[in-house]
Parts: C-alpha cells; structure tokens; sequence
C-alpha cells in the first residue's frame, strides 16, 4: 500500500468515526470513549457531548469498561438533568459503595482526541474536562490510607496520552 493509499484509508476510516460519534450523540446525548491501558499507563475513559450542553467533558481513571460507564452514564444523565458538577465537590451516587471527587483536568487536549474532533477544536483551544477521582476503602489518591496503587488514578494535570 503507499502513503497515499493509506492517507486515504485513514481518512475514509476517520470519516465513519466522525459520523458514529455524532450519530451515538444524537441518540443518546453522549458518546463514551474507552482506551485500554498497557500495562504502563492505566484505563481511561472519557464522555463527548457535555461540551455541547455547556458543561466540561467527564474524564475517569483505573477502571474498567463497564465500571467507567456506569460512572460517566450516571454523571452525563446528572448533568443532562441540570445538575452542573464543580470542582472540589465530591458525590456519593446512592447505588455506589465509592464516592467521588470532582477536579479540574489541566491540558485536556492532550487526552480528549475524539472530543476535540467532534468539536472541532484545536489541542491549544481544547474543550475543558473535568476528572472524576474515585475513593477506594474510603478514601481518596494522596490520602494515608489509599489501597491502590497512585499510578491507578493519576492526579490532574501529570497523565498525557500523546505523551504515554
């Protein structure tokens, strides 16, 4: 194949992503991307749509596929119910045995791709994102007491997935 024929395979591939994404948004209000982790850096997943509704995108850390969209779903239909989340504000969702911390996210168009494609925004011009940090045995990352391991959940502003 030469780079011309695979420009264009990238392409036709990023235009199908591109319509997918809206199309999900359009039906449900949000579309969850999920990015596996490698062993080095851990899982994330992150919402496209709460940009739209004037709110910043949900960024969450450490967990797995099904749990992060339980938590990203919850919190897209909070906010879709007008219940905007703010920063140093911590939620505990009745049918959850964990809370939850609501931090700014520094330098997310260096992790939000799919967002900032739909959007059409540049990296520089991101949108903005908050970080859902979860407790684990009560407590949260930097806490005396905190089970996991830090790199789990990485504080705002050290994780870049261009970087990674």
């Amino acid at each position: 194949m030469t780079n011309d024929e695979n420009d264009a395979a990238i392409l036709a591939w990023l235009d199908q992503e591109d319509r997918y994404v809206t199309d999900t948004i359009r039906k449900h209000g949000c579309y969850l991307e999920y990015v596996s982790g490698d062993g080095w850096d851990p899982s994330f997943a992150y919402t496209v749509g709460l940009f739209g509704l004037g709110h910043p995108e949900l960024i969450v850390f450490g967990m797995g596929m099904r749990g992060a969209a339980s938590t990203l779903n919850y919190f897209f239909d909070q906010v879709r119910s007008g219940n905007d989340l703010t920063p140093g504000e911590v939620l505990r969702p009745a049918d959850a045995n964990m809370a939850f911390l609501v931090e700014d996210f520094p330098e997310p168009g260096a992790t939000l791709f799919s967002a900032n494609r739909h959007y059409q925004r540049p990296r520089e011009a991101s949108v903005p994102a908050y970080q859902l940090t979860w407790s684990a045995d009560g407590f949260f990352p930097g806490e005396p007491g905190y089970p996991l391991d830090p790199a789990v959940q990485p504080r705002p502003g050290t994780f870049r997935a261009d970087a990674s």
